[in-house]
This record gives structure tokens, C-alpha cells and sequence, in this order.
């Protein structure tokens, strides 16, 4: 079982729409996926069609220790499995500070599962805090959806750094398994700087797939589908097919290096 990460501390990169996308896309491959709403204002949950108020037990309750993992865990229609959340998870932040082992509530929930998934995919919220360090703690790599733009790259530091700390004191197995170029506009001068300054930096830790800014893929959340299901042959949905294939050749030869 590999468990990733979607974060960035900036938000409106694309984070939920990757993890609502990636989740469609390797299940459409044959993966086992679950799919970990972990971000308050729920929109993972909405983008695989399940409203908020029906969405209960959620996220909040699993890391409250309230229900177990199989209580909360939810069948969507597009093949893969989801933890749902909605506003009550914003709570949590608060009650998690009083409870033992706070940063490990995630990680310690998601043991019992891993012999029923392939991949387990967080949408992390875009700030630091509790509920994002429990993702990190969680997780063994993070993937980072980003727009090429002057401003992402300030915020790449950032979340690096956070990145360095959460590996120094909460959980040393933490890298980065990738960075994604979201809302890609090949015509934008900035945009070619910035992705070019990004492969400098990181090589082969950048994908190859970018994402380009596409209407469908913008259109499908608000259906409560993943743009595979709601029009399969946009460039959106081309886009996450590939990132899902890049996905699974790194997954098997990081299984046979």
C-alpha cells in the first residue's frame, strides 16, 4: 500500500481536483484506491457526488477514535473508496490537541487497511495544521500540485521546509514522490520560466503529464463527478489517465530497484 499526500500550503492549485481525479484514474487502471477527505471544507467529498449532510461518520470522527475506518469508509460509483468530511472536521483541530498521539491519528487508523489498497490518496487542507500534519505523519510521500507562476515557487520553499521538519521529528520515511504542473497555459512566457526552473531544481521528481487549465475539468466537481466519468476525452481527463500510468511505472520500479 503506498499513501501520498496531495498538499501545498497555497490554496486553488488544483489539490482536490488531483485527488478526486488521480483516485478515478488508478482505479480505472485496476488499482484498489481509497481516497481520504481530510480537508473541512469537503470538497473531495462534494467531487465525488456524496452532499456533505449524508456524509456521516466522517474523517472527523475516525480521528477522533469515535468510529473505526470500515464505519466511515464509503463505495463511490467511479471504483474507488472514500473517507468523507464536511465543516464538523474543523473541530477536530481544536479536540485533537488535548488527545494522546495527536499527530499520529491518521496513521494509526489506516494500519487495519493495508492489505485492501493499492493506493490511499489524502486531500490535505491548504494550510499547515493539525489535520495536514496528520497527512504527513501518515503518509509516505507527498505529491505536489502546482501552478507555474512566480508565487508557487515562494510558497515550494515553504512547504519544503515543513516537509524537512515533519521527516526530522514525526516520521523519517516522508519524501517527495512528485510535483505537478496544474492549470498549465503553454502561450505564458512566466509559466515556460517557471516550469523550467522547477526541472532544474527537482528533475525527475517533476511529472511528465501537465495538467492544462480545461473547462470540463473545472465543470465536473459541481456534477459531483471525476471528469473521467463526466467527459472522458477532455484534455482533463487525458491528462489524469496519464498521470495515473506515470504513477504506477514509478510504483513498480520503485518495487523492483
Amino acid at each position: 500500500m503506498k499513501i501520498l499526500a496531495i498538499t501545498n500550503q497555497k490554496g486553488g492549485v488544483g489539490k482536490t481536483t488531483t485527488a478526486v481525479n488521480l483516485a478515478a484514474g488508478l482505479a480505472t487502471q485496476g488499482s484498489r484506491v481509497l481516497l481520504i477527505d481530510l480537508d473541512p471544507q469537503g470538497n473531495a467529498t462534494t467531487g465525488c457526488g456524496i452532499t456533505k449532510k449524508e456524509a456521516l461518520p466522517t474523517v472527523y470522527q475516525l480521528l477522533l477514535g469515535i468510529a473505526s475506518l470500515r464505519e466511515v469508509c464509503l463505495k463511490t460509483e467511479f471504483g474507488f473508496d472514500l473517507l468523507p468530511a464536511n465543516r464538523e472536521l474543523a473541530g477536530a483541530e481544536v479536540e485533537l490537541i488535548e488527545i494522546e498521539r495527536r499527530e499520529y491519528r491518521l496513521r494509526d487508523a489506516l494500519t487495519s487497511s493495508h492489505a485492501d489498497y493499492d493506493f490511499v490518496l489524502i486531500d490535505c487542507p491548504p494550510a499547515l495544521n493539525m489535520l495536514t500534519v496528520n497527512g504527513l505523519v501518515a503518509a509516505d510521500a507527498v505529491l505536489i500540485p502546482m501552478q507555474c507562476e512566480y508565487y508557487a515557487l515562494e510558497g515550494l520553499s515553504d512547504l519544503v521546509e515543513t516537509l524537512r521538519k515533519v521527516r526530522a521529528h514525526l516520521n523519517s520515511r516522508l519524501e517527495i514522490e512528485g510535483l505537478l504542473r496544474t492549470m498549465y497555459n503553454p502561450q505564458s512566457t512566466l509559466t515556460q520560466q517557471v516550469s523550467a526552473e522547477l526541472e532544474r531544481h527537482f528533475g525527475d521528481k517533476v511529472y511528465q503529464t501537465i495538467v492544462p487549465r480545461n473547462v470540463r475539468l473545472a465543470e465536473a466537481p459541481s456534477y459531483g463527478k471525476p471528469v473521467m466519468a463526466f467527459d472522458k476525452n477532455s484534455k482533463g481527463a487525458q491528462s489524469y489517465m496519464n498521470l495515473a500510468e506515470e504513477i504506477l511505472v514509478r510504483s513498480q520500479r520503485g518495487k523492483t530497484a
